[in-house]
């Protein structure tokens, strides 16, 4: 295998039924759209539209919830201390900020740990719980937990309650809380188990905050509402940066979050904003994906997420612009040690890589704990390979997985939990430790497990889905415009992805020192001419020149710059059309 991105398949979507674009009054571009997503009645595509009501969906669904906001109840009423023991990214530290602003606003005393990614590691461990149940007796995770039995044990002898709130994949048996909340749970009523982790949080501050509101306590209805609608922006930020689905409950939540971002941020994150050159009304989920949620995630990955915790928790805005400068300083050495990791990861695999191996497997002392996640979904993206990347340390070594659909690497890591200290995560993403002596065998174990799971891997690539095919000349500001209606877009919830064939190449040159392709492109002779940017394509201009035909894959977006709005093709594949 070469080292170069892989040619990805092209697959696209049976057209919709006429009768089904007939009875939608929009262009059949959005309908066919629509139908993709499996909305296949005028019905189900005006809800989806329209946008569920997250505010309508009923808290206790999740199982777990009565028993939580009860035991939370009696430790406000008491005064006891709660301790909120969160995770390290983005996802977990919004959880842990939200929880313990909901408690505080709800009369309790709420306090947060979030642990140190290098020294403690992700979720709960056995010192931290010693030193919190010298001052609480209740301990609620967020994000975290859900794997964390001999260690919710170990607070339950110490004579901690503890309420689990999690969102990643549940284990053979569920720890020994008080409550276990998690969407995950095969007994969960819920028909939403996609929630993120300060989905979940969310979840539980509404019923607290509403049992507060019935019970008579320090809010009253009307304020307990306005509570949790100042936590969407938090929601939004967790669920967009953990890469959940934008659909049902995360897409209602997930929009009025962003509603929340571009009318009035909090100041934190109104600092963060600017230092990444973000302005008010320009906040979407790509923002949150490529802007924020890198800097927030810096804080974790090189320091300690306190840092980016105490910047969505701070009310001042100069301390707010310090904490977001700091931020950003962090994310600019995180960019520097991803790049050398990431040559140096792939130097190791130089010599394996001929031989096509089922997965990717490599580590060194010289890894940052906080970038080998990052580094192993670089190189699951550019080989389409499960990849796991670790730091080796004298006794053990710590390590994060990325993989494909192909293959449950959650799973995969369950099968070989023999040879693990720990583990865990979702099919496409996990964590793990490992002893330095169980190295082999775990590489070993893993490879036998692919091989048989991926089997002929010649044929073994990304597969590109293609709404629709259509022509250059059907792009126009209504359609665009049109295509807007499917906001908040993300994971599993994309924009539109359009093919066009035959395009004529009318300009061609490479921007970002030859990293990315710039084409000027056009249906024939007297049609529009459309701006076209090809991220990481920039290989192509040495094939394309004016006049070159070419059938390209993008999806269709607004670019404005200098007070000007164009209508521009974000391409995500090229290949020279066949003879005209």
């Amino acid at each position: 295998m070469k080292l170069m991105l892989l040619q990805p398949k092209w697959l696209v979507a049976p057209p919709a039924p006429l009768s089904f674009l007939q009875s939608l009054p929009m262009h059949p571009l959005l309908a066919q759209v629509l139908y993709n997503r499996g909305l296949h009645t005028a019905a189900e595509a005006n809800a989806f539209l329209s946008g569920e009501d997250a505010s309508a969906v009923n808290p206790y669904k999740l199982a777990g919830m009565a028993p939580a906001v009860h035991r939370i109840l009696r430790a406000i009423r008491s005064g006891e201390t709660i301790c909120v023991y969160g995770d390290f990214d983005v996802d977990g530290v919004s959880s842990t900020v939200l929880l313990v602003m909901a408690l505080q606003a709800a009369g309790g005393r709420a306090g947060p740990y979030i642990p140190d990614r290098v020294d403690e590691g992700y979720g709960l461990n056995l010192d931290a719980i010693t030193r919190i149940a010298t001052k609480a007796t209740l301990l609620v995770t967020v994000d975290c937990g859900i794997r964390s039995s001999i260690e919710v044990a170990h607070a339950n002898q110490l004579g901690m309650d503890v309420i689990v709130t999690d969102h990643h994949t549940v284990g053979p048996q569920l720890p020994p809380a008080l409550a276990v909340i998690n969407p995950r749970r095969a007994d969960c009523p819920s028909k939403f188990d996609r929630l993120a982790g300060v989905g979940v949080a969310y979840r539980l501050a509404q019923a607290v905050l509403r049992a507060i509101a019935n019970d008579g306590g320090r809010l009253s209805a009307d304020e307990a509402a306005a509570v949790e609608e100042s936590l969407l922006d938090l929601v939004a930020l967790g669920t967009v940066a953990d890469v959940m689905p934008l659909l049902g409950e995360n897409r209602s939540l997930v929009r009025r979050g962003l509603a929340l971002l571009n009318s009035a941020p909090r100041p934190g994150i109104e600092a963060l904003m600017h230092v990444a050159d973000l302005g008010r009304g320009n906040v979407d989920s790509t923002a949150i994906s490529f802007r924020l949620a890198p800097r927030l995630n810096a804080a974790g990955r090189l320091q300690h997420a306190k840092l980016a915790y105490d910047l969505l928790r701070t009310t001042d805005a100069t301390t707010a612009y310090l904490q977001a400068k700091t931020l950003e300083d962090l994310n600019r050495r995180r960019r520097t040690l991803t790049e050398a990791a990431q040559i140096e990861a792939e130097q190791q695999l130089a010599a394996e890589l001929a031989d096509d191996p089922p997965l990717l497997m490599v580590g060194s002392a010289n890894f940052e704990h906080g970038i080998v996640g990052l580094v192993a979904g670089k190189l699951a993206e550019r080989f389409y390979r499960p990849a796991l990347v670790l730091r080796h340390e004298e006794e053990s070594a710590r390590g994060s997985a990325r993989s494909i659909p192909e293959f449950n690497i959650s799973h995969a890591l369950d099968q070989v939990g023999d040879l693990l200290l720990r583990h865990g995560g979702h099919p496409l993403a996990a964590g793990f430790t490992v002893k330095s002596a169980n190295l082999p065998a775990l590489r070993t174990a893993l490879m036998q497990l692919a091989a048989a799971e991926l089997g002929e891997r010649s044929e073994l690539r990304p597969t590109l889905a293609i709404d629709a095919e259509t022509g250059l000349e059907e792009l126009t500001w209504s359609v665009v415009e049109q295509f807007g209606r499917l906001e908040p877009t993300g994971e599993e919830n994309r924009p539109p992805v359009l093919l066009a064939r035959g395009c004529r190449v009318r300009s061609v040159r490479t921007v970002g020192d030859g990293k990315h392709l710039k084409l000027g492109l056009d249906s024939g002779p007297g049609t529009h001419v459309f701006d076209a940017v090809g991220f990481r394509l920039g290989e192509w201009q040495a094939t394309l020149h004016e006049d070159s035909h070419v059938d390209v894959v993008f999806q269709a977006e607004i670019n404005e710059w200098q007070g000007q709005r164009r209508l521009q093709l974000n391409l995500q594949d090229v290949r020279l059309a066949e003879s005209r």
